[in-house]
């Protein structure tokens, strides 16, 4: 069926319109996010049997649309311009190689430039693909991330001589946003808009990669803790500030309602072994719904400290740390300092023995 968004439908001015034909599209929904340093505007829309779609949004004003597609495994990203149309075409298992038109001058600048590569960026979604299917064999598995790094070194290469050159192009704002924004490692990004031209300074993009270093470097190593003051599932105040004398792990799990049983794994083990005057553990789970993980929670052993998201607590927390993953865990000293953070179990579990598993 045709696709045509008009969120609203009172004036016959198009701020926004996008003309698309993708091919090779296996799932015809397509989900369109437009951004803005304020919010987010979220429909979907359904391509025709050829590939064709029109998007229209009258109001607002927004800096990008990005488009999931294939179930949201696939995505592109539109730079936009309020009253300039943009085309977009190429085939939806390449999507870092369609062809945009129109909108910005960064959409034009972007597809010159990974069309000049795009063996490198075909390499390196066809790699993607495999080690999605490889998750059983090991072997293979390193073999293609090794590549898969390779080629991702080598794209990166291409961009900062790209930024080197062009210090006064937006475009090079894009790719710094692109290939390095590293939540644990804020240098490239700092250095590389060191670069930029004055002229530059006051693109939202710039701005936005100020914050960002400015966000990644309030949880990086050694930083002091943000703190905070929530309240966990028995009503009881969590405050960061009043904890004293212990280590803290700050635990942000999946949501447990979704699981076979409370918690994960990994962190009963860490509860049971340390959590007594060693150890103060305070687990963030996104469940909306307090008296369901009350329930659950009831038939364990472990008086667990759970944060839930009634109120918006565990998305603000989220928000704090700069959890971008989940399960990830924040390590903080007595001192109230950013020991460890990490995505990985093993590694919470061996820096608390080596803090604190000695002579148990």
């Amino acid at each position: 069926m045709a696709a045509l968004l008009g969120f609203t439908a009172c004036s016959d001015k198009v701020a926004y319109q996008i003309e698309g034909k993708i091919s090779n599209l296996k799932d015809p929904t397509i989900y369109v996010v437009f951004e803005n340093e304020s919010g987010k505007l979220i429909d979907t829309l359904t391509c025709k049997t050829d590939g064709k779609f029109e998007i229209k949004e009258k109001e607002g004003n927004y800096n990008t649309a990005t488009l999931f597609l294939e179930n949201r495994t696939q995505w592109s990203t539109i730079f936009l311009e309020k009253g300039k149309k943009v085309k977009i075409s190429g085939d939806a298992q390449y999507t870092n190689l369609f062809h945009i038109k129109g909108g910005s001058d960064i959409n034009g600048k972007l597809s010159d430039m990974r069309n000049a590569s795009a063996n490198l960026w075909k390499e390196q979604s066809d790699l993607i693909r495999k080690i999605e299917k490889s998750a059983s064999n090991p072997i293979e598995e390193s073999d293609l991330m090794a590549k898969l790094t390779n080629v991702n070194h080598q794209l990166e290469e291409q961009a900062v001589t790209y930024i080197k050159k062009h210090p006064d192009e937006a475009v090079s704002l894009a790719l710094i946003q692109y290939f390095f924004t590293n939540p644990d490692d804020t240098r490239e990004v700092d250095e590389l808009l060191a670069l930029i031209s004055p002229d530059l300074r006051e693109h939202y993009i710039y701005k936005s990669l100020e914050e960002y270093s400015e966000r990644a470097k309030r949880t990086s190593i050694g930083s002091e803790a943000p703190t905070f003051k929530v309240k966990n599932l028995q009503g009881k105040e969590v405050n960061l500030a009043n904890i004293s004398g212990k280590y803290i792990l700050l635990a942000f799990s999946a949501p447990w309602c979704e699981m076979e049983k409370p918690g994960e794994p990994y962190l009963n083990q860490i509860a049971a072994k340390y959590q007594s005057e060693d150890l103060n553990m305070i687990v963030i789970t996104l469940d909306e719904n307090s008296d369901k993980v009350r329930h659950l929670v009831k038939k364990d052993s472990i008086q667990w400290n759970l944060v839930t998201d009634s109120a918006g607590q565990a998305s603000a927390l989220i928000d704090l740390y700069n959890v971008s993953e989940l399960p990830s865990c924040y390590l903080i000293d007595q001192d109230k300092k950013i020991l460890l953070k990490t995505e990985n179990n093993l590694e919470i579990r061996d820096t608390l023995e080596e803090l604190l598993g000695k002579g148990r």
